[in-house]
């Protein structure tokens, strides 16, 4: 679980963060499709890979089924979809959430995307009342901008809960965060969860140069999406890293997730699945240290 952070101890956001543990949190796409993963945190982590709102039984359900027969497990839930972070709302959907998973309390709840049209006042006022009576560990955010981090920090009053992770789209072919949000999140001392680290499979090693996506990927299906990615640009960059990897003995996928782990404020990465040695093979993926020059010569190619 990601360790609760005191907004007002600077040093023990800093302990905290030094001795927290790098894992991959893979999202199961169905209950058969994924062994629970033990140890990639203190204790076994799992998160839907649907979007998750009130009325989504079944992502809840596939949840519930895999938690089933581990009694110090956690759930990571991203959940309370956009527009629909007020305090009846919140309340309402991490009641249902309860029921569904069959649990008593959610260690993680994230709010999936910005409300606009509710304060964040409100929401985390919310929030914080599902923290104190013990219904929800930790709460966090996603999609989430540095403006929308700085005044989520400040709303709540001294003592009560604020947000300790935010989840937010990243990898080393797709890095916007990386002089922005993630800086940030090292700031305040927040973890940050990147999702997509495979950047729609573009990462995977899946794709080459000069054939036709393999069927049943992300982009296999959509030709105006597989013209706009597949470029001569794009395989220049993939082919490189590519090489890079497979020169240290590792794959392109190793390095997808190394690079992302590398950052000091990522306490996890998202990553989905679809058979039990697609998570075995991300999980592994962790063990890879980049070292400086690793990274300095990734910067140059990507």
């Amino acid at each position: 679980m990601i360790p609760k952070q005191d907004k007002h101890a600077p040093a023990a956001r800093k302990a905290a963060a030094a001795r927290r543990r790098r894992s991959i949190i893979s999202t199961a796409k169905a209950p058969q499709s994924v062994a629970v993963t033990m140890n990639p945190l203190p204790s076994a982590t799992i998160a839907g890979s649907e979007e998750c709102d009130e009325g989504s039984i079944s992502s809840d359900s596939r949840l519930a089924e895999m938690n089933s027969g581990f009694d110090n497990s956690i759930v990571s839930r991203r959940a309370i979809e956009g527009k629909k972070a007020s305090a009846e709302y919140v309340m309402r959907a991490v009641e249902a959430s309860l029921s569904r998973l069959g649990t008593d309390r959610i260690d993680l709840y994230q709010l999936h995307f910005p409300d606009a049209s509710t304060p964040i006042t409100e929401t985390l006022g919310a929030l914080d009342e599902l923290v104190t009576a013990g219904k929800v560990r930790e709460i966090g955010c996603s999609n989430f901008t540095i403006a929308m981090l700085d005044d989520a920090w400040s709303a709540p009053q001294e003592g009560a809960a604020s947000f300790v992770s935010v989840q937010n789209q990243m990898s080393v072919l797709e890095r916007t965060d990386e002089a922005g949000v993630l800086l940030e999140c090292e700031r305040l001392g927040i973890s940050y969860l990147p999702y997509f680290p495979l950047a729609h499979g573009l990462l995977t090693g899946k794709y080459r140069r000069g054939e036709p996506p393999p069927e049943g990927t992300r982009i296999g299906g959509n030709a105006a999406r597989s013209a706009e990615l597949l470029t001569d640009e794009m395989f220049d960059r993939l082919e490189a890293l590519t090489a890079f990897a497979a020169e240290r003995d590792h794959s392109l996928l190793d390095l997808a997730f190394a690079w992302l782990l590398a950052h000091r404020p990522v306490a996890s990465v998202i990553a989905g699945a679809t058979k039990p040695e697609q998570v075995a093979a991300n999980a592994a993926a962790g063990d890879w240290d980049l070292s400086e020059d690793d990274l300095a010569e990734i910067e140059r190619i990507a």
